[in-house]
């Protein structure tokens, strides 16, 4: 029997691992892919309290390492099963089963697609959903990045900085973040603004050659010539696994308030995977700490 079990190896997963060792209960993380979640694909950090400026991957890299230095035990495993309704949680994955006191989900969001024609044919051929990633692959080349919020504002940033030229395609008609980021975009010269549009077409013969897009204020569809497409129109959550036992809400994310709690006794919602009005990697840890603290007080006054 374990004490915690943390699906998730993100900024709210390893956070709740590091207080949850700390209260004196044993954690283990399960992580499908790669633990930091989507600061791994964040160019730069700089609104973190107390750190000036980090890469994203060095910001992963070090929060994997404070938490195994309090003794986590991070296994690289893929979540295939659950049963949490009972006292005890039964989880399931491609190497086995384990048994816990308490759970604390932490798998956060994952990018959402445009659902446009073309854009299934040609990932991995020009389209991405991760400047950052694949960025490099089109230096001093044209591309687009669909999408107007921080994650958009900051994939054409930094493409900024490689690519020749970098239209920014929203469906709005002006950008309604306000940022520092916001700003820079506005003020750099190979970015081209493409406002009231959406994507109607991404065209190619083995990659993208372009794009098309349909206006949304009524005006004429328009093509454009780029070589790769990036997506960033926001997450959606991958909690189908648990609409069994937890409830959700319209959007697919956990229903949880600040305290995490979910509707299952013993069980937490932490990060981007539950309701929230902001997601960021401080929400995040701050939801990991209040995670944990609440899952070794349940473990506690259970008797387990």
């Amino acid at each position: 029997m374990q004490d915690l079990m943390i699906i998730g190896g993100g900024p709210a997963g390893l956070t709740a691992a590091i207080y949850a060792a700390r209260a004196g209960v044993k954690p283990i993380v399960l992580e499908s892919l790669t633990c930091g979640g989507q600061t791994i694909t964040t160019s730069e950090i700089e609104n973190y309290p107390a750190i000036t400026k980090i890469e994203g991957w060095r910001f992963a890299e070090e929060l994997r390492s404070q938490a195994e230095q309090f003794g986590t035990d991070i296994r690289m495993e893929r979540v295939t099963g659950l049963s949490l309704r009972g006292e005890t949680k039964v989880i399931t994955t491609e190497k086995g089963e384990y048994e816990a006191k308490a759970v604390i989900i932490a798998n956060g969001a994952k990018r959402r697609k445009l659902g446009c024609s073309g854009e299934e044919e040609f990932l991995g051929c020009g389209v991405s959903y991760c400047g950052v990633c694949d960025g490099n692959f089109f230096r001093g080349r044209t591309v687009c990045v669909i999408g107007g919020g921080n994650t958009a504002l900051e994939d054409a940033l930094y493409l900024s900085r490689i690519c020749k030229k970098v239209y920014l395609i929203y469906r709005r008609a002006e950008l309604r973040v306000h940022s520092v980021e916001a700003d820079e975009v506005r003020a750099k010269e190979n970015i081209e603004l493409i406002f009231s549009s959406v994507p109607a077409r991404i065209f190619g013969e083995t990659r993208v050659e372009g794009i098309e897009l349909r206006r949304t204020d009524g005006g004429e569809n328009n093509q454009l010539a780029v070589d790769a497409v990036f997506v960033a129109v926001g997450l959606e959550p991958e909690n189908a696994a648990f609409a069994d036992c937890i409830t959700l809400d319209a959007g697919g994310y956990i229903l949880a308030g600040e305290d995490c709690a979910t509707n299952v006794p013993g069980v937490y919602a932490a990060g981007d995977t539950r309701t929230k009005r902001l997601r960021q990697i401080i929400t995040a840890a701050s939801d990991g700490a209040i995670a944990a603290t609440a899952a070794a007080e349940y473990i506690r006054s259970t008797g387990f």
